[in-house]
């Protein structure tokens, strides 16, 4: 006996098991189980929210009610090609990014507020 067994039990002796029938075809049948799985769940809709965020940037006009990301609401004044001028209040215009844009709100919405 040496004094690793002490620290390390020694391995029993394993019988032959037999694999589960279909195991390798079960592996083989999973993985695109998986990627269909994370495409319809992940990949799928973030590419179709993507897509309307870009309708919605392309169809913003000067005079639209807008909504930022960080919840500023205001009306564009002036459309860029990188940046929009949005008025949050009577003389008070802030420039933002395009991408910032998160929501075009009804005409009259800010005026009800």
């Amino acid at each position: 006996m040496s004094p690793l067994d002490f620290l390390i039990a020694p391995a029993a002796a394993q019988t032959a098991q037999t694999a589960p029938p279909g195991g390798g075809l079960s592996m083989l049948v999973m993985v695109p189980v998986f990627i269909l799985l994370m495409y319809f769940m992940v990949i799928r809709p973030q590419s179709k929210r993507a897509k309307e965020h870009k309708a919605l940037m392309d169809k913003l006009s000067k005079g639209d009610e807008v909504l930022t990301n960080s919840g500023i609401a205001g009306v564009v004044t002036e459309i860029g090609e990188n940046f929009v001028t949005v008025e949050v209040a009577d003389n008070v215009r802030m420039r933002i990014q395009r991408g910032a844009i998160a929501n075009v709100l009804p005409k009259g919405t800010l005026k009800n507020a």
